[in-house]
């Protein structure tokens, strides 16, 4: 009993030894003026400048009240508790949970949209536009699409060429756009996993098949019209095969252009082709107009045919006074009658005979 007293005793006496003794920033106690470093280095973890010193307690740091207070029960970390020292854990999770329902589940569709259900990643149905609610999520899952809004896709993207063969064996740069909106969201959304570059290649497969049927002066002419609606109905016709959902809205032809390395030639020619084909009009016309001259001539010889039948002898009369008369209206003429008529006096010959000037003869001596 008394080897166990001593013994307490003697590490007590070690235990307040150690903590007597001097640290790196001097004393431990608090005795002195020098806030209890003995002199030494100032204790970093001793009071602050112009705090009282000594008072045992009374200077120890905020880290080291820090450190009691995690250490003695002053402390707690965490929600604070409710009335009745119940904790809001409970009803926070209801509240988040009643959020997230409806967050999740109410589902406004504009006009202009379609909302397509999906239930664990399968298809569900097809919400019209309106208020509608569903299960939350990841029970179902609402995709809004624009079934309304024209999109369009430029081939080929950018200033690059895109060369095609006509039908003539020639070659013809082409620019077209492909206008198209959503038929069937659900279809579009689940039927070809990229829609886009699908409606992009069936594009580009119909025109060429289009081109191919036309020559290169009515690709870059006036067949345009029906190049693009050949095209038009030739995808749609594809894209209903392939389950797409879309609707082809147009197909708009905006160059037609030989290849870049032969267009000044064919510049040329196509002026030559146009400066022949106007020649060939100027004849034709003039063709029609001499076939509606003697079309005509042939309308009044039928007439006067018709009246010398009738009156031979008057009728041969009147057209030989017609025809002297359109023959002697431009010349000038003498009448001479029979006897006892006053002659015809040529007044024109004798005014032109007055204006001649007189020719004047001098005699020499």
């Amino acid at each position: 009993m008394n080897d166990n007293i001593n013994g307490e005793a003697r590490r007590k006496s070690v235990l307040g030894a150690i903590l007597n003794m001097a640290g790196p920033w001097g004393n431990n106690g608090d005795d002195g003026n020098d806030g209890g470093n003995g002199g030494g280095p100032r204790n970093p973890w001793g009071n602050p400048p112009g705090a009282p010193s000594g008072g045992g307690r009374k200077g120890s740091s905020s880290l080291e009240e820090l450190f009691k207070r995690g250490t003695g029960g002053g402390f707690r970390g965490g929600i604070p508790k409710g009335p009745g020292g119940r904790s809001w854990w409970p009803l926070m999770a209801i509240g988040f949970v009643i959020l997230w329902v409806l967050l999740t589940s109410i589902h406004r569709v504009s006009p202009q949209e379609r909302g397509v259900v999906t239930f664990l990643g399968s298809y569900s149905r097809t919400l019209q536009p309106g208020l509608h609610f569903s299960l939350p999520t990841p029970l179902e899952q609402v995709t809004k699409l624009d079934v309304e809004d024209i999109r369009t896709i430029d081939i080929p993207e950018g200033e690059s060429e895109k060369l095609i063969l006509t039908g003539d064996q020639n070659i013809v740069d082409l620019a077209y756009s492909v206008r198209w909106n959503i038929k069937a969201p659900e279809l579009f959304l689940f039927q070809i996993a990229k829609p886009e570059e699908t409606i992009k290649e069936v594009a580009e497969s119909a025109m060429r098949a289009a081109v191919a049927n036309f020559t290169l002066d009515d690709t870059i002419g006036s067949e345009r019209t029906e190049i693009e609606q050949q095209v038009e109905q030739n995808m749609q016709q594809l894209l209903d095969g392939y389950g797409a959902g879309v609707v082809i809205r147009g197909i708009a032809i905006k160059k037609a252009d030989p290849p870049a390395a032969v267009n000044d030639a064919f510049k040329e020619v196509s002026a030559a082709q146009q400066t022949a084909q106007t020649y060939l009009n100027e004849a034709r016309a003039y063709a029609q107009q001499l076939t509606a001259q003697a079309q005509g001539e042939s309308a009044a010889f039928d007439k006067v045919y018709e009246e010398y039948r009738l009156a031979p002898t008057v009728t041969r009369q009147r057209m030989y006074y017609e025809t002297m008369e359109r023959v002697l209206s431009k010349v000038d003429k003498t009448v001479v009658e029979v006897k006892g008529v006053t002659p015809y006096l040529a007044l024109p010959e004798l005014k032109k005979r007055a204006q001649q000037p007189a020719i004047t003869t001098v005699e020499g001596k």
